[in-house]
């Protein structure tokens, strides 16, 4: 249940998303067999549901998640086409990080949500383990076994019982980049590490700073880390560093450092340097990215296909201003890590399970698949669901890959050391950021922090 995408297997594809010329070019393509109970919503868009639903008039059902602005939007969308085949009411409850923490809170005062959005692998154990989580109903198994590769169905299960239903993916192995700025410095695409380096020099020394970083959240410096360790180390050191079985003192772990201070060890190299990448949030460093025409306060940004969500607030368009290029190979091939949410339900009613039900269908990834900035790990899914090329790509990439596929390494972590503001491996890698030179320091810090985290 470890993933990231098997390395070839993924880079292949990924090495045409850059040279795409985009439009928009979403479309439907849902269809099936007649339900007999698939509501109305359905009905009045000529498409056949796929899945059915209870009746469930009157009854309010809670969901907690930490998405927020255009990402609460766009589920709050799925929410609503719930509430229409079902008569229920979905209230969204806004959670913050760590969400284990949230929850907790909530638990203790008698009001949990319904429904929470577990972005972490390791939370979801915590939740199971806690007793908060409730097993996955029968109709929701039966979605996620006609729409979901094994993988992502073990991916939400603890000690062989299904508690999460993963709805929303990531492919967390993509540069974009301004593509004006690009074209003005005579910069090219790199395909390794070391021509990422130079191509960055090369964007420097036109005028623009080339690489912005949000380093105010955490979470984009372990997503940093882990795809240089992935494809310097490789698979098999990656899952044993994930699941703690080698310490962060091992010289692997120095060596994905070493790699990524020769980025951060060059603030020259990043927009507003160390101390302003360190007050930069994410949904900022990509906007920053694709705002100023040519002259952008940074000429490229790390993450995955939800960066194409808040480009969508600048005035930038993907394939035309906005480019992407597969993670470059720092060892023998380019990495991929994938990353996602999962419904889990807290309260063992009739509604939350019609929910997970709903989560799990074609139908609800469909909704948000046409509004961008969203793969869907379901295999049932028509790729022309999705927007524009660049979306399809990605997410026809993940689906390809099946059960090759493994996960973001933090978010299997414990949640005390991989996933909290301030603590365990966030706070460390902020201050590996400010401090690059300083590798065995923040290697034993990392450590310290994870044998306390994993007990061991």
């Amino acid at each position: 249940m470890r993933t990231t995408v098997r390395i070839r297997r993924a880079a292949l594809v990924f090495t045409a998303i850059g040279a795409l010329a985009l439009t928009g070019c979403g479309d439907d393509g849902d269809g099936g067999k007649d339900s007999k109970d698939g509501g109305d919503s359905a009905k009045e868009t000529g498409s056949t549901p796929s899945v059915v639903l209870p009746k469930l008039d009157g009854e309010k059902i809670s969901v907690a998640a930490v998405w927020t602005g255009p990402e609460q939007a766009n589920f709050v969308k799925v929410l609503k086409e719930f509430e229409k085949r079902t008569g229920a009411t979905v209230t969204f409850v806004p959670a913050q990080d760590p969400i284990v923490n949230f929850l907790g809170t909530k638990i203790a005062g008698g009001q949990p949500p319904d429904v929470a959005m577990i972005p972490q692998v390791g939370a979801i154990k915590q939740a199971a383990e806690k007793k908060w989580a409730k097993p996955v109903g029968a109709e929701a198994k039966a979605q996620l076994a006609k729409n979901y590769s094994q993988v992502w169905q073990d991916l939400g299960a603890v000690d062989g019982t299904q508690y999460g239903v993963y709805f929303k993916a990531a492919n967390k192995s993509l540069i974009w980049y301004n593509a004006k700025a690009f074209e003005n410095a005579g910069a090219s695409e790199p395909k390794t590490w070391k021509d990422f380096l130079a191509t960055a020099e090369t964007v420097s020394a036109s005028g623009v700073t080339p690489v912005s970083v949000g380093g105010a959240d955490g979470w984009t410096l372990t997503d940093w880390f882990e795809n240089i360790y992935l494809s310097q180390a490789g698979p098999e050191k990656y899952d044993q560093l994930a699941q703690h079985k080698i310490k962060w003192t091992d010289p692997s772990v120095k060596d994905a450092l070493t790699s990524l201070g020769q980025l951060f060890g060059k603030p020259s190299l990043i927009a507003g340097g160390a101390d302003g990448a360190l007050q930069t949030e994410f949904p900022a460093s990509v906007t920053q990215t694709f705002t100023g025409g040519d002259q952008p306060k940074g000429a490229m940004v790390f993450e995955g296909d939800f960066v194409g969500i808040n480009i969508a607030q600048t005035k930038a368009k993907i394939g035309t201003d906005a480019k992407v290029f597969p993670f470059p190979a720092v060892g023998a091939e380019s990495p991929v890590v994938t990353g996602g949410d999962a419904a889990v339900a807290l309260k063992d009613s009739k509604g939350a399970q019609a929910l997970l039900t709903w989560l799990a269908s074609t139908d609800a990834a469909k909704i948000w698949a046409e509004q961008g900035g969203f793969i869907s790990p379901n295999k049932a899914l028509d790729a022309a669901s999705y927007p524009n090329k660049v979306q399809r790509t990605m997410a026809e990439a993940l689906i390809a890959a099946g059960d090759a596929v493994r996960f973001d390494m933090s978010d299997q972590a414990p949640q005390s050391f991989g996933g909290t503001p301030g603590k365990g491996e966030w706070k460390t890698l902020q201050d590996f950021l400010k401090n690059p030179k300083d590798i065995a320091g923040t290697q034993a810090k990392l450590e310290s922090d994870a044998a306390k985290a994993y007990k061991s």
